[in-house]
């Protein structure tokens, strides 16, 4: 089985192969995917194992920006991972992501995220459960409830808005020390504000995405950074009520909006889980943003099978909202009662999962005395608005 990367005489072999790995594909999304991987053709980001000229599977991997404590830092998502039905169980989905783990690296992406169709093989590949997206449904009526924000002027908002929009969420996640959210390149954005049946608003300090779904409304995402401007958006979703039933909105576990309503007892919230890597560890912790008020230390034991570079003895040290880590070495003496992590329960610690949850998940082991540091410089509630 050779792995290579792909070009865009192969598009059709990945069109094929996603037909017979997912169903049918409507004909108005075949364009539509070829213009979205087009950009990660030629980035190297798009990779191919066949057997002999057969193509037996296919993975890309999205260059986006991640958000960790308000940090952001270029992340690797790994999407359209598809195996042929007569390759599967052969090892070539892991023969796969195993080629995309080394291609993040290579091209410096020190973290990877990725919406699992199944926790097993990236389980087995370093990868573990982190954060979700979260989709929240509640009655239209109850938005009518939100007054609209004082002085927040709306416009409509289309593909020569894309630069703003990208510097908004930078200026917003950072000051929200948000962790998990990312955001896509110039390309993408401009294609997502093309299209004809949403609705696009921009204020100067957040925008909303919804449309219509059938009876219901559907919103992607409001991003706010004041409470005018989130009563501003959220009410304007809420002009539709009169006649829609339900609106399906993508909000962060903590979003304003819960706390504008006027009632609320119960939401009805489902969760897509998305799992999470550690490419580079040394990168990783210095890229990620932590609380400034830590200052302190850690030593920590961590295994990775596949990522050498990441396993042995670290000590971590977080002071003024940076992270820092030092290897001490496969052996020394002031790891002698150091916790032991697997780089799958590392990944889950980074992305804010408590100490006290991966012990008895069984993810770590060792001595306990530097949990509290690492709960405090890792503490997050990690989520996304986009799936990918």
């Amino acid at each position: 089985m050779d792995i290579r990367d792909l070009t865009a005489d192969d598009l059709d072999a990945v069109l094929d192969l996603r037909k017979r790995a997912f169903g049918p594909i409507p004909a108005g999304h075949v364009e539509t995917f070829r213009k979205l991987v087009h950009p990660t053709l030629a980035a190297g980001r798009y990779l191919g194992a066949f057997d002999g000229g057969r193509m037996a599977a296919a993975a890309r991997l999205r260059p986006f920006t991640q958000w960790w404590h308000g940090r952001p830092q270029p992340m690797s998502g790994v999407a359209g991972v598809t195996v042929s039905p007569e390759d599967r169980g052969r090892g070539v989905g892991s023969l796969i992501m195993r080629a995309v783990i080394e291609r993040a690296a290579a091209l410096g992406d020190a973290v990877s995220a990725l919406y699992p169709a199944t926790t097993p093989i990236y389980r087995s590949l370093g990868y573990e459960h982190a954060g979700a997206q979260n989709l929240m449904t509640l009655p239209a009526e109850a938005l009518r409830t939100i007054p609209p924000g004082k002085d927040v002027k709306l416009r409509r908002m289309g593909p020569d808005d894309a630069a703003e929009v990208i510097a908004l969420l930078h200026r917003l996640h950072g000051a929200a020390r948000a962790s998990g959210p990312i955001t896509y390149g110039e390309d993408i954005w401009r294609l997502w504000l093309s299209e004809e049946d949403d609705f696009l608003y921009l204020a100067d300090d957040g925008f909303v995405v919804y449309r219509w779904d059938g009876q219901d409304i559907e919103v992607d995402g409001v991003v706010a950074g004041s409470a005018d401007t989130a009563r501003a958006l959220w009410s304007l979703v809420g002009t539709s009520s009169s006649v829609a039933k339900q609106v399906k909105a993508v909000v962060a576990p903590d979003d304003p909006v819960l706390w504008l309503l006027r009632e609320r007892s119960k939401e009805k919230t489902e969760q897509v889980r998305w799992m999470f890597r550690v490419i580079d560890l040394v990168e990783a912790v210095a890229r990620r943003g932590y609380p400034a008020a830590v200052g302190a230390a850690a030593v920590v034991r961590v295994d990775d099978p596949l990522r050498a570079g990441n396993a042995g003895l670290w000590r971590l040290e977080f002071a003024d909202g940076s992270g820092a880590a030092t290897w001490l070495g496969q052996a020394d003496a002031a790891g002698e009662d150091a916790p032991v992590l697997s780089v799958n329960a590392f990944s889950a610690l980074y992305a804010g999962i408590p100490t006290a949850t991966l012990r008895r998940g069984g993810l770590m082991t060792g001595d306990e005395r530097h949990d509290e540091v690492l709960d405090a410089a890792f503490a997050a509630r990690p989520y996304m608005l986009d799936y990918f």
